[in-house]
């Protein structure tokens, strides 16, 4: 048997009906939609237009405001790239922009960030609180005359935690300083809309969200104010923004899946908060000193973040049996770093160690929950039964004095 798939930030698998709509622009329909002078070409165009309108209505755009990528991380560098390059051009150069962002962001911000800043770019990573979260007034404080951009996730991909973009984009607004959100964790889970929400630039991933891999989209709103410069050169497609042949059956996929996602979204979202619920009351009830990651309140509905005092990581992780989890972000997986996200809201690095990130999804059963749990019981107290670290804290020692626990964690830890 196959392990129970509950690792959903990572990737979704593909639902069936997206698959339907794709294959017959994998055979049949599978002319180049930049060929004008034919049928073939013709048909690939209307599918790609009928897609970006529907993935514009579900986001409150218009048509035209979607550039088709790669995936949510090519959209982060031609946001962040785009703004810094076409800012430069009336600053004198990348030395006069500023750019704003947290540090918590995915790596595909973090990174794209720390690489323009080795061309001179200004950065400040704002830190967040013990839950997650930023602040508006923190992004207030860290503006300046040269910011030309602000770069705030909507949710987080280990903990879940959802940032207040609505009013950091406000603030920004305000300010005319651009704003962009990755939104690849929350298209599709929570409401998001472009102008409601006062967002210039939002990164989307169509393999979040049940659909096929390798295209994304950069929301793109159309305001004299929002300007980028295309970072790939080519045929001029996408309004010029992101030159190459359209995947066409990933781009049907991407919309398909788009549309049904927000067809169960509010359904969908209350049955995995519950049965999230579920699994972290059973947790708190039967395993002690447990660690919750990050913000309950403010947080996607299908995401658990927990930590084990007294647990080696891997271990834990291949002790789970027919569980498909993670440590943390599939990009840092081989990693043998803690987590730069559990680090920056102070978890203590033995803990860090220790997490596990439940995923759960639109396949997520009640049996998967209760074998999820005993599973993950039973191997946390077989585990400790051979810490020589737990059998301390048992005999009567403090979480503070043992050195696996950093001073001051225990009032973040469960009994």
């Amino acid at each position: 048997m196959r392990p129970i798939y509950l690792d959903h930030h990572a990737t979704t698998p593909l639902d069936p009906r997206v698959l339907e709509a794709m294959l017959p622009y994998f055979t049949d329909r599978f002319g180049n939609a930049a060929s004008k002078s034919h049928v073939y070409g013709w048909e690939a165009a209307d599918a790609v237009e009928a897609a970006r309108e529907s993935l514009a209505s579900a986001i409150g755009a218009s048509p035209k405001e979607i550039v088709f990528t790669s995936g949510a991380t090519e959209a982060d560098n031609l946001a962040l790239k785009g703004v810094a390059a076409a800012a430069s051009e009336r600053l004198g150069g990348l030395a006069g922009c500023h750019i704003v962002t947290v540090v918590t962001e995915h790596k595909a911000v973090l990174d794209t960030a720390a690489s323009l800043e080795r061309q001179g770019v200004r950065v400040t990573r704002l830190a967040v609180d013990g839950e997650g979260l930023v602040t508006v007034a923190q992004v207030a404080e860290a503006l300046r005359p040269d910011t030309v951009l602000v770069s705030v996730m909507h949710a987080n991909n280990e903990i879940g935690v959802v940032q207040p973009i609505r009013a950091i984009a406000a603030l920004c607004r305000a300010r005319g300083v651009t704003y962009h959100t990755d939104a690849a964790q929350s298209f599709g889970r929570l409401p998001l809309h472009l102008h409601d929400d006062a967002l210039d630039l939002v990164s989307l991933s169509a393999h979040k969200l049940y659909g096929p891999k390798g295209v994304g989209a950069l929301v793109v709103r159309r305001a004299p104010d929002v300007r980028l410069l295309a970072e790939m050169d080519g045929g001029g497609h996408e309004r010029g923004y992101r030159s190459g042949t359209l995947p066409v059956p990933l781009i049907v996929g991407f919309a398909r899946a788009a549309e049904l996602m927000l067809a169960e979204r509010e359904a969908e979202a209350q049955r995995q908060a519950t049965l999230r619920d579920r699994l972290l009351a059973g947790l708190l009830a039967r395993v002690p000193q447990v660690r919750v990651n990050g913000s309950l309140s403010h947080r996607l509905p299908n995401n658990l973040n927990v930590s084990f005092a007294c647990v080696e990581g891997e271990a834990l992780l291949m002790g789970l049996d027919g569980l498909a989890v993670s440590s943390g972000s599939a990009c840092l997986s081989q990693s043998l770093e803690p987590s730069y996200v559990l680090d920056a809201i102070g978890v203590p690095r033995a803990l860090s160690f220790s997490a596990l990130r439940f995923g759960l999804g639109r396949g997520t059963t009640d049996a998967d929950i209760d074998l999820a749990l005993e599973r993950t019981v039973a191997t946390v107290e077989r585990l400790r039964a051979l810490s020589p670290l737990w059998s301390m804290m048992q005999a009567g020692a403090s979480p503070d004095s043992v050195t696996w626990t950093a001073a001051g964690s225990s009032e973040r830890v469960a009994d």
